[in-house]
């Protein structure tokens, strides 16, 4: 076995050699007598301090039994020796002493563990290896140091004494269970921010936990901002090694302040009909920290808001009060407003003070000129499509909230079937309307109407007319055909006339139709059968081989009330070909089984030469009533030599280049009496001229003598187009007459026309004045013309 010898800090070396094998440990065994029991050696740890500066240092020798037997040689492994950390202690091979190399340092390496050998000359293991521990004794090399180099704190203002603002911390390297580490914190010096504006000593520390607390009252943020404490921590509880620190604590604001307004009172103008992001400003000072949540203000408008025309903000950045138009104001309502204006924190207030302070602000309006308003906008109207002539649709329909001059007037009106009063406003209808017009979409006629301010440099303002159209019956639906075949040849499914109707109305005003039979007697002989809403179907009730007949029809609408009308539908019975027409009367002859006969042919052959007599006859009546013509007065050609035809103008004319844009000037009245067809575009206002005014031309001289026109019409009614034609050509040289480039005025019919308009022709006389024989030599085309007045 192996032995040890200890060598002591105070140098004396107690060599232990106390052999196993001499020594006998007993033990005391309650059941049984004393047993010898056989150990190993048992060596205490080292204990050596750290950075001793006696080196190469011996720390223990061990020795082996076998060095009696033969040569022995020491080895040591472990941490410090063979591994991390290397080279802090070697062992001599040949006498066992353990050595220290290197100062040992505590706070690195606190312990080793270390392994001895012994081994023969050739390396063998003469014995089990023996663990030798080394202790690091600590000494009181490290200063303690802050963890922070300066820690910061916040107190709110007014705390009370012992209130704990932060706690400081230290650390020491040295052994934490010795005098060493064993730490003490203390405040060495106190400086106020603004300087000296506090001479006591307003914080303490706990030496031990290091926690800093308030020692006295007086903590006003309005005095000081904040401290600076100089710190001290020592360890061996305060006499060994020490450091410094700083800290710095800030005084916290607290909402003690109230905000006041500065001044109380504040007059503002304001425009009227605007909405305004600021009209003035008003002013609250609040001592709290400025920026601070204490110091933030909030406004509010308490009376003389109603209607809730005014509001106010803050401003994040002056904290000033911005009152705003948010609804605009009418200087005719009201002209002056009295404003109380509140002002509190967003943080309600600590301190018993007033919570709240208030200002008056006076705003005054200022007027301007305002655009006439419209009382609604669309104005919309709902009339019958059936409305006549000065019809009023709407009135009052626009004020000047400063009770100016008003005109008013279509702006557009595509139709021209509106007028509209110029002071008034009253709208009515120029004519009748049309539902059927291109300008009509889902029955509603649109207009734009114009009124304009005429003491406020002309403000204007504009409003849609809608003018909403209902179907009504104004038309009785007409009966087609009038005329048709029946073939009475064809089989009874078969047999009839198909009719039907015309109604210019709209559904519901039109159809279905009804159709029937007024008279009895036919109606004995006739009927209708219907066959949808639309049609139906004429038919005989008896068999007829031919014949003609005139059926009366009375057709009637489904409209409200119903509108009918009757016609005379002639029929025409016969056998039919497979064409469904009238078979041709040869045809009916040599159709016979019993041919036909010589005095039938002869018959015949007679009859046309009675037709060809008859037609030269006419062509020579003719030819004598021609040269009579002149010689007999009418209705249509007078004795003056300003007859109606005498003004005959060439409508079709377009005009001529587009580089005389302002070659023709219009100068009208605006009556809106008077009804000219021009495009809406040419007179967006107005929809008439005045009449008998002749437009005035600029492209050629004024007052040149106009080509002479013709004045009476040819004796021969088959040189009308000579005379046509000659008044076109003399109305295209005319300098007096409107350019080609202009709006044609389609109505215009000349100065002094004896016929007056087309009403009047029947004021002109009686029909016994007149004598319409004439009219019977015209040809056919006026003989039913002649009918029309033939006083028979």
């Amino acid at each position: 076995m192996m032995r040890a010898v200890t060598v002591l800090s105070a140098m004396l070396t107690v060599v232990c050699q106390v052999k196993s094998s001499d020594l006998n440990a007993w033990s005391l065994r309650s059941t049984g007598p004393l047993v010898r029991v056989k150990r190993d050696w048992v060596i205490p740890p080292i204990r050596v301090s750290e950075n001793s500066k006696q080196l190469p240092e011996d720390l223990v020798q061990i020795k082996s039994d076998k060095v009696f037997t033969g040569e022995v040689i020491y080895k040591l492994e472990g941490p410090g020796v063979d591994q991390d950390p290397k080279g802090l202690f070697e062992i001599d091979d040949k006498t066992g002493w353990i050595k220290s190399k290197m100062p040992l340092d505590r706070e690195k390496h606190k312990s080793f563990k270390l392994k001895a050998f012994a081994l023969s000359p050739s390396g063998e293991r003469l014995e089990s290896p023996t663990t030798i521990e080394i202790y690091v004794l600590d000494q009181n090399d490290h200063r303690p140091e802050f963890t922070q180099k300066e820690f910061t704190g916040t107190i709110p203002e007014f705390s009370v004494p012992g209130t704990s603002v932060m706690k400081v911390t230290a650390v020491d390297s040295d052994d934490p269970l010795t005098e060493n580490a064993a730490l003490s914190f203390s405040i060495i010096g106190q400086e106020s921010i603004p300087p000296h504006s506090v001479n006591k000593t307003m914080f303490g520390i706990d030496n031990k936990t290091g926690v800093i607390y308030i020692r006295d009252v007086g903590l006003d943020r309005d005095v000081v901002q904040s401290f600076r404490l100089q710190l001290q921590v020592a360890d061996m509880s305060g006499m060994g090694l020490a450091s410094t620190g700083r800290a710095i604590i800030h005084i916290s604001d607290i909402n003690n302040h109230a905000p006041k307004f500065q001044p109380t009172v504040y007059n503002m103008n304001a425009m009227e009909n605007k909405h305004l992001a600021e009209v003035g400003r008003v002013n609250a000072t609040d001592k709290d920290q400025r920026g601070g949540e204490n110091w933030r203000i909030k406004y509010t408008i308490g009376k003389g808001n109603t209607l809730g025309n005014f509001a106010i903000r803050t401003d994040p950045v002056s904290n000033h009060g911005i009152i705003s138009v948010v609804k605009p104001l009418d200087y005719e309502s009201q002209a002056e407003y009295q404003l109380v204006v509140t002002a509190e924190n967003e943080v309600r207030l600590k301190a018993p003070y007033e919570q709240t302070h208030s200002a008056t602000v006076t705003v005054r309006v200022t007027n301007e000129n305002e655009a006439p308003i419209f009382y609604k906008n669309p104005i919309k109207v709902t009339v019958p499509e059936s409305v006549g002539p000065g019809t009023v649709l709407v009135s009052d329909i626009a004020h000047d909230p400063d009770n100016g001059k008003l005109r008013f007037e279509m702006l557009l009106d595509p139709e021209c079937w509106l007028a509209i009063d110029h002071v008034t406003g009253q709208i009515t209808t120029r004519t009748t309307v049309d539902i059927k017009s291109p300008h009509v979409r889902k029955n509603v006629y649109s207009a734009v109407v114009k009124v304009t301010d005429q003491d406020a440099d002309g403000i204007s303002a504009t409003a849609t007319l809608e003018v909403s159209l209902w179907e009504t019956n104004d038309y009785a639906p007409v009966l087609k055909p009038l005329s048709g075949t029946v073939c009475s040849n064809w089989d009874r499914d078969k047999l009839g006339l198909m009719i039907s109707a015309v109604d210019e109305d709209m559904s519901p005003q039109a159809d279905p139709f009804t159709f029937h039979i007024p008279d009895q007697n036919t109606a004995a002989n006739w009927t209708i059968i219907t066959l949808n809403e639309t049609h139906a179907v004429l038919q005989p009730l008896i068999d007829i081989e031919k014949g003609e007949f005139s059926i009366p029809v009375v057709v009637s609408d489904s409209g409200s009330p119903p509108l009918s009308s009757s016609a005379l539908v002639n029929v025409t019975v016969c056998p039919c070909d497979s064409f469904g027409d009238c078979k041709s009367f040869t045809a009916a002859i040599f159709g016979t089984k019993m041919g036909i006969s010589f005095i039938a042919l002869m018959i015949i052959m007679g009859s046309v030469a009675f037709l060809l007599f008859l037609l030269v006859l006419a062509v020579a009546v003719r030819g004598c009533t021609r040269q009579n013509m002149g010689k007999r007065g009418s209705l249509l050609v007078g004795a003056s030599d300003d007859d109606i035809r005498d003004n005959v103008f060439h409508y079709d004319e377009q005009g001529g280049g587009e580089e005389d844009e302002d070659a023709f000037n219009i100068d009208f009245l605006r009556n809106p009496r008077d009804t000219v067809p021009v495009p809406a575009s040419f007179f967006p206002q107005d929809c008439g001229l005045p009449r008998g005014k002749q437009p005035l031309r600029k492209d050629a001289p004024h007052n040149l003598p106009s080509p002479t026109y013709p004045r009476k019409t040819p004796g021969d009614p088959t040189d009308i187009e000579d005379f046509i034609n000659v008044g076109l050509d003399a109305a295209d040289t005319d300098p007096n007459v409107p350019p080609y480039d202009t709006a044609l005025i389609y109505d215009y019919e000349g100065d002094g026309s004896v016929s007056g308009s087309l009403s009047s022709i029947a004021s002109m006389g009686s029909d016994e004045d007149q004598d319409y024989d004439y009219l019977n030599d015209w040809g056919p085309r006026f003989k039913k013309l002649a009918n029309m007045y033939d006083p028979r």
